[in-house]
């Protein structure tokens, strides 16, 4: 076989490769150099992101702690508003009922200074008569005569047929609240004012001057005890220890004194008094009752709030079985509303016990 021919080696080909390789290689180092630049230069650029990312994560960390405060502090925004709301409520209350005390207390001031002058005209009037008494007294110690006087107008110092003899004459003065006023109404308005009100009230103080004008003329030689009674009974004076002289004008000034200062109050126990009157030693042959109607109390003692007409009934006869067998009972009755039987029971009382009844003018004595 033939020998094949090869082609001859070129030093043009050569150069070329070598060229090329070279320009190659050049192009790969300026991509590594290139690439390196780039890859530093996007690090740097991540680490800003990085640190841009972290700033705002801190803020945004920071932001929603400030909204937590805001919304803490607007949590407590509103329980104030809410508390000082109801602070508002409390202040507005108490200003409505101060308004409403100031008014009361301006009608009560009004009511207040007309009681005064009342008073102070009473006070003058009871100067007058004590002026008027104690002359009376120096001139019974000067002439003997009766050791209380009385006062009255015109002829109004006498009664007939009002029995006010007797050896021991026992004098039961009802003090209870009803002996303030005629009606019901009446009584309840002067429960609830002040005691010196209530005891210079028109229908008390003709009860305390009715006292008095029986005491100026009782006998000379007769004795007498005075209690007043209402849920319980009270001496006056020294009579509760003894038999006082008719005729002792200290003692009968005491007396009447104590009566002065009685404050009607309470309930009627006629039962207790009556009781009393069985008691004592020496029994009384005369006794004289001032009262304005029924007891409301029994011998066992009060039974309820309210109590009917005919439970009053009961309570007199209960008590009526307790007197002196040999007493006269006198019974000077002041007008009461509400109480249709006191008249009857009482007439009754007076013929079974050969006593008196009666009912005084309003302006006696």
């Amino acid at each position: 076989m033939p020998r094949s021919k090869r082609n001859p080696l070129s030093a043009f080909n050569l150069s070329f490769l070598d060229i090329m390789f070279c320009g190659f290689g050049a192009v790969v180092l300026l991509v590594l150099i290139v690439n390196s630049q780039m890859v530093r230069s996007r690090n740097r650029h991540h680490q800003d992101l990085r640190a841009r990312v972290e700033l705002l994560q801190s803020e945004v960390k920071a932001e929603e702690k400030l909204l937590a405060q805001l919304r803490n502090s607007l949590e407590d925004t509103d329980s104030e508003v809410i508390e000082m709301r109801g602070r508002a409520e409390v202040v507005t209350e108490k200003i409505r009922v101060t308004t409403q005390e100031t008014a009361q207390y301006q009608n009560l001031s009004l009511a207040r200074r007309q009681d005064i002058k009342k008073l102070q005209s009473d006070l003058k009037t009871m100067d007058s008569v004590q002026r008027r008494d104690l002359a009376s007294i120096k001139a019974r110690k000067e002439t003997g005569k009766k050791a209380l006087k009385f006062t009255g107008q015109g002829h109004r110092q006498y009664l007939t047929g009002l029995r006010l003899g007797g050896r021991h004459v026992l004098l039961l003065v009802d003090a209870s609240a009803s002996m303030m006023d005629t009606t019901i109404i009446g009584i309840i308005r002067l429960r609830n004012l002040p005691e010196q009100t209530r005891m210079q009230s028109r229908k008390w103080r003709q009860s305390v001057r009715t006292a008095r004008w029986l005491l100026a003329n009782l006998p000379q030689q007769s004795k007498v005890k005075v209690f007043t009674f209402n849920t319980d009974t009270h001496p006056l004076g020294a009579s509760g220890k003894k038999w006082v002289s008719a005729s002792d004008s200290g003692e009968l000034t005491r007396i009447m004194s104590d009566i002065e200062h009685t404050l009607p109050q309470n309930g009627t126990d006629m039962f207790r008094a009556f009781s009393l009157a069985a008691h004592l030693s020496p029994q009384p042959d005369n006794i004289i009752l001032l009262t304005d109607g029924l007891p409301t109390i029994g011998a066992a003692g009060p039974e309820g709030s309210k109590v009917t007409s005919e439970q009053r009934v009961d309570f007199f006869l209960q008590a009526a079985s307790r007197l002196p067998s040999n007493a006269n009972v006198n019974t000077i009755l002041f007008p009461l509303e509400g109480d249709p039987m006191a008249a009857a029971m009482f007439w009754r009382l007076a013929v079974s016990t050969n006593g008196s009844f009666l009912t005084p003018a309003s302006d006696w004595p």
